[in-house]
């Protein structure tokens, strides 16, 4: 009798224990790691949503920079984190693809992580440096394939998002342009500005003021529909490549293991700045589909993603690193 008391005693002081850090949660500032370099998507949205969370909560949301491997360096760190809920990483689509593409990811997406919340849907336009003679997706395409091999793009290295969506775009149409990996978006736009590389599938917020200003050429959006800071720019599926769709998405995770408490703290405040601040209209301004919602939910999508990236890797032959 005595021995149960106390394994009792011990059982709820240490739901107590979980519940008051839970409230009290966050004592000390939170890192949110981001996996590439500063200046591209993820590593705005982190600011953004780190910023709110500042103000909903009480504490500093850091964001750190730890570009490297498809994002695979910063993803791992988080994963190797005490599961107390102050490092957090803004994930992305990409840590989906990482499982197919790397032959060895030092993490398991459906193991090491807790989805905490979606924040946003991310499309992609393709677009050109103005030296290269198309003004159309299909005059590209024809250029293209009168140069086989002569043509490079960017991406925000192997297995990111922007890398995915061109694999697909070239298994859809049957061109031959060669790859060109860099650490994040924002070096990979840089270069394409500066004439280094010849075009990229890139995101919106780190392509969509120099497409506006006539420093990149727009060709087409990866979504079905039309995206509102681009009207002019028509989809894939639009620009005669049927079918043809490619969405990203950013989502913030903590290690496998945080306390529930804390991860549905998180998701709270996030959906509650995702429905009620400024922070929808800054993201849309970015090009961007605010999304929120529910645990489940993210972890569907990314469920969803693991599989579709997987059937792409294999289509496409894309060579395992």
């Amino acid at each position: 009798m005595t021995r149960v008391l106390i394994g009792r005693s011990v059982l709820l002081m240490l739901v107590l224990v979980t519940g008051v850090s839970a409230q009290t949660y966050p004592t000390k500032p939170v890192r949110i790691v981001v996996g590439f370099a500063a200046g591209g998507s993820g590593d705005m949205i982190a600011r953004l949503v780190g910023q709110k969370l500042t103000e909903a909560l009480g504490q500093q949301f850091i964001v750190e920079n730890r570009p490297g491997a498809s994002s695979n360096i910063g993803s791992a760190y988080v994963a190797k984190a005490a599961p107390d809920g102050y490092t957090l990483l803004m994930g992305s689509h990409t840590m989906a693809a990482n499982m197919s593409l790397f032959k060895q990811v030092p993490f398991d997406l459906r193991r090491d992580f807790a989805p905490a919340v979606l924040v946003d849907k991310q499309p992609n336009v393709l677009v050109l440096h103005p030296s290269v003679p198309a003004r159309t997706l299909q005059e590209f395409i024809a250029l293209a394939k009168a140069r086989p091999g002569r043509l490079n793009y960017a991406s925000a290295g192997a297995g990111s998002g922007q890398h995915m969506a061109a694999e697909q775009f070239i298994m859809m149409t049957g061109i031959k342009i060669v790859h060109v990996p860099y650490k994040g978006g924002a070096p990979a736009v840089n270069d394409l500005i500066g004439g280094q590389v010849d075009l990229m599938i890139g995101n919106l917020p780190e392509t969509l003021s120099f497409v506006q200003t006539g420093k990149l050429r727009g060709l087409a959006v990866t979504s079905v529909r039309r995206q509102a800071m681009l009207r002019d720019v028509p989809t894939m599926q639009e620009a005669g490549l049927r079918d043809y769709e490619h969405v990203g998405w950013h989502g913030l995770y903590a290690p496998a293991g945080s306390p529930k408490d804390i991860i549905i703290r998180l998701n709270t405040a996030v959906n509650k700045a995702l429905a009620s601040s400024d922070l929808p209209r800054r993201l849309e301004d970015l090009g961007l589909v605010v999304a929120g919602g529910t645990t489940k939910e993210f972890q569907a999508i990314m469920e969803k993603d693991i599989e579709k990236s997987a059937r792409l890797v294999k289509a496409s032959g894309m060579e395992l690193q």
